[in-house]
């Protein structure tokens, strides 16, 4: 029996992929500034030292999207790195919840609680979504419109009047800043 490859997987390992993971039931989670410190510091790890490429990315409330590839496609896989930036964050915020002043402490550990009760790969909590929503970006066309996307979701919410104005997006990179996080321009 041959296996039907699973939609939005990492299939190609020299791909640029479009990837969005989410909170359990979009929680707003990202609205504290040390998880939000936490998840940046993740992200560039993962960059320094397990062979990721960041092309672009933008952290909201409740997901994150990103553009990114693998620094060594023959020596890395993109899905384990994805797999570990996910767990670490996780596991982090969760013990900050748990162990911090988060005011909707047993609220939201409920609903990870609850989350983890519903996925049999999971023990006590669960923080993100099980997919990665990946897309191969194949085309300039699209790669132009998931850039213009992510940069864009801030100033769709109405956080900021451009999107280089926000500081957890790629966007003040691409606008000739610096950002938060070392970007591989998309050419």
């Amino acid at each position: 029996m041959q296996l039907t490859p699973r939609p939005y997987s990492l299939r190609n390992p020299e791909g640029i992929y479009f990837v969005t993971f989410s909170v359990v039931f979009w929680l707003d989670v990202f609205v504290r500034q040390s998880f939000k410190n936490l998840f940046v510091e993740s992200l560039n790890f993962c960059i320094k030292n397990k062979g990721l490429r960041v092309h672009a990315w933008c952290l909201m409330t409740s997901h994150v999207h990103l553009i990114i590839s693998a620094a060594e496609p023959e020596k890395v896989n993109l899905s384990d790195i994805l797999r570990d930036l996910k767990k670490f964050t996780a596991s982090q915020i969760i013990r900050e919840i748990e162990t911090g002043s988060e005011s909707r402490r047993e609220w939201l550990l409920d609903k990870f609680r609850f989350a983890a009760s519903q996925n049999s790969r999971n023990t006590t909590y669960q923080f993100w979504q099980q997919d990665n929503h990946a897309e191969e970006l194949l085309s300039n066309k699209f790669i132009d419109q998931k850039l213009n996307y992510i940069h864009e979701n801030p100033v769709k919410e109405g956080w900021v009047e451009e999107p280089q104005f926000y500081v957890y997006s790629s966007a003040r990179d691409y606008s000739g800043n610096k950002g938060l996080v070392p970007i591989n321009f998309l050419d």
